[in-house]
């Protein structure tokens, strides 16, 4: 019987690494994803509830939030405040679980310096703030950020956040790996 998989999340996952998963994860495995973009993790939080029937048949959800949550466009700090983003990454977390899924978070990836709305920093603060409350609850992690961080230049395309050809294959690669690994 195939393993059913929902994967959820921004960009990074819908014109990323979520295209190649499938074909990485074989005939064993049944991928679904909207084709939609989660933009912001309370998006996240609302595809949940607008793909309900997809996930409850599913063995295993993968999602990842966090680009367009630590934009600072006013330059009055992130789009979503720390406490509202880990608040919502652990709902969802929760959410998932309580209906018997097997959840994966993606920690969000790095951006090169010369972006001008994303800040690595920012986004090494809100992964370290998500990644310990999540590990306590039973929730794997897949380290994006570590694989990108490894050559920014290599794994970021030229627009500053998105992945490279590069960077998707090696993306894709680690969440179907992660998937292989919570799946047994």
């Amino acid at each position: 019987m195939k393993k059913k998989i929902v994967l959820l999340g921004d960009s990074i996952r819908l014109i990323g690494y979520g295209a190649s998963v499938p074909e990485l994860l074989g005939e064993d495995y049944e991928v679904w994803q909207p084709e939609d973009n989660g933009r912001f993790v309370s998006y996240v939080l609302r595809q949940i509830f607008d793909s309900a029937v997809k996930i409850d048949a599913a063995d295993v959800v993968h999602f990842n939030a966090g680009e367009w949550d630590v934009c600072e466009l006013f330059g009055d700090g992130p789009f979503t405040p720390e406490e509202m983003y880990v608040s919502q990454i652990l709902r969802i977390a929760r959410i998932l679980q309580d209906r018997g899924k097997k959840v994966i978070f993606a920690t969000t990836t790095p951006v090169r310096p010369e972006n001008t709305y994303n800040r690595t920093c920012v986004i090494e603060r809100f992964n370290s703030l998500v990644v310990p409350p999540l590990r306590e609850m039973g929730v794997a992690i897949n380290d994006l950020y570590s694989v990108v961080a490894a050559d920014i230049y290599a794994n970021v395309c030229d627009d500053t956040i998105h992945l490279s050809e590069q960077g998707i294959r090696l993306c894709a690669e680690s969440t179907a790996n992660a998937i292989r690994e919570v799946c047994g």
